[in-house]
């Protein structure tokens, strides 16, 4: 392959994808795991789905909203992980400017979407723990359905302006990419101008996603906390409380990592390389390979539909 980081160019027709640089010679072991966790990720939702679709007493708000998180997880490593498959075991690092620019839009966009659905399933715990009386009338299949609706045009939006925003700066120290996948951050680095509406863009709309969904599902948990603490026994409490964990953990293993990588791109100079990369990966990886198993294992109406 030849050498691009001194060419001169102002709309490259490729980027180079590294993979993880500094573990190069470590690609072929990595990408085992990588693959292990892309198929368990593929066979869990999609066994989710199944097992929705066909159990006609898991047709409800909250199992809704579940198929719409296994159809994003599902978007979000099958837009990533084969390409990252081929660096890593076929040296395969050439990436079209547009395929470069679709990827960074799916990554972005169906992230947000899994935030926006984080969010309607808190909201759903809300109006079970809260107001369980009224929690048909309040989320009929209407209401979700536009909820769907909602998440599904709120991140789609935000998102647009990112190919958009890359593709007008011009590109003339070079064309290599230090990730295994096009991300918006990764890719404005290598531009040769003033790219400040990107990075401003960048942190408004990490605010307007991740930042105010946070913040209203913590006032979520505030409210279910409350009502659970209100509880009689303890029995009751520790029932209740229940109801929430897997969700909990859902919001825990894509918060977490999905903050620390945004904020460690951006003001993290100091943090080595391969492990930006690496939280990134985990980011995107995690999530879709976790949220079936805990869902499958947390939730019992899914686990003896299962059986």
């Amino acid at each position: 392959m030849p050498d691009s980081n001194t060419t001169d160019f102002t709309n490259p027709s490729t980027f180079i994808l590294l993979g993880i640089p500094g573990l190069e010679a470590a690609h072929v072991w990595i990408a085992i795991p990588f693959c292990a966790m892309y198929a368990i990720a593929l066979l869990g939702n999609f066994t989710i789905l199944f097992i929705i679709k066909r159990e006609l007493s898991l047709h409800g708000p909250m199992y809704y909203f579940l198929c719409m998180l296994a159809v994003i997880d599902l978007v979000v490593c099958t837009s990533t992980v084969p390409k990252m498959l081929r660096i890593f075991w076929f040296n395969s690092r050439e990436i079209n400017f547009s395929a470069c620019l679709t990827q960074l839009f799916f990554i972005h966009s169906f992230s947000g979407m899994e935030s926006g659905i984080l969010v309607a399933m808190a909201f759903d715990r809300y109006v079970a723990i809260c107001d369980p009386l009224r929690h048909s009338t309040i989320l009929t299949n209407h209401v979700v359905a536009k909820i769907g609706l909602t998440v599904v045009l709120r991140s789609s939006i935000i998102s647009l302006p990112y190919p958009f925003l890359v593709r007008q700066w011009p590109y003339c120290r070079t064309n290599v990419i230090p990730e295994p996948f096009c991300v918006h951050i990764a890719v404005v680095k290598l531009a040769c101008a003033d790219t400040r509406v990107s990075s401003y863009y960048g942190l408004f709309a990490l605010f307007c996603v991740l930042g105010l969904d946070a913040i209203f599902i913590v006032i979520s948990y505030i409210q279910i906390l409350r009502a659970i603490f209100r509880l009689p026994t303890r029995d009751a409490r520790h029932k209740t409380f229940g109801t929430c964990s897997s969700h909990l953990c859902a919001i825990l293993i894509f918060y977490i990592p999905g903050l620390f990588s945004s904020l460690t791109y951006r003001f993290g100079q100091n943090v080595p390389q391969h492990f930006h990369v690496l939280i990134g990966n985990v980011y995107l990886l995690v999530p879709p390979m976790l949220n079936p198993i805990i869902y499958g294992v947390r939730t019992s109406q899914i686990w003896k539909s299962l059986f």
